[in-house]
């Protein structure tokens, strides 16, 4: 299914709206945000993919503090290299659409978070997110005590087996009951 040319194929467009959150529109403004992305010799490859290095140039990524994360974990790249293709574009983009659904929203921030890829959120991939969220500057960073007892508070209020990490059924729990995380786990181009 990879798409080469700077026309979409209907066939394609059509597939692509149903596989997806996003619409017609949606998916031919990524189309044409990807083959910008492109160098010119890729674009009639068969399945191009875009490094992450040029993914992350993305204003919309920028300044995410998860770019880095976000492209691991939509790219299906054998090299676990964080390049995307033109279909893990639109998986990203669909993930984070406004259309996408709380359970697909939350699958995707679990697996974003979980840094070491394990299926579980330990002291270990909070600390990561934090440093993440909070910046890892001298000013920012959190004292080891400081961190400590956040890490303790969250695994408190989410760890609902105590088995000191939070798997995603735990996640998916506590993101339920956080009603601004729908609107605002969103990327749009």
């Amino acid at each position: 299914m990879g798409t080469t040319a700077s026309q979409l194929p209907k066939d394609s467009l059509s597939e692509y709206q149903e596989l997806t959150f996003l619409t017609k529109q949606e998916i031919l403004l990524a189309h044409r945000r990807f083959t910008e992305l492109l160098g010119r010799d890729e674009r009639n490859h068969p399945n191009p993919r875009v490094p992450m290095q040029v993914i992350l140039t993305l204003p919309e990524l920028k300044s995410n503090p998860f770019k880095t994360r976000i492209c691991q974990v939509f790219s299906t790249s054998e090299d676990k290299d964080g390049s995307l293709t033109f279909e893990d574009f639109l998986d990203l983009l669909s993930a984070f659409s406004d259309s996408a659904t709380l359970e697909i929203k939350s699958h995707y921030a679990f697996r974003i978070f979980d840094f070491d890829d394990d299926g579980t959120l330990d002291h270990s991939d909070l600390e990561k997110l934090v440093n993440c969220l909070t910046g890892e500057t001298e000013d920012t960073r959190l004292t080891s005590e400081e961190m400590r007892q956040l890490i303790n508070n969250i695994l408190d209020e989410s760890d609902i087996d105590k088995d000191g990490t939070v798997n995603l059924s735990e996640f998916q729990h506590v993101i339920s009951r956080s009603p601004d995380f729908v609107s605002s786990f969103k990327i749009v181009l």
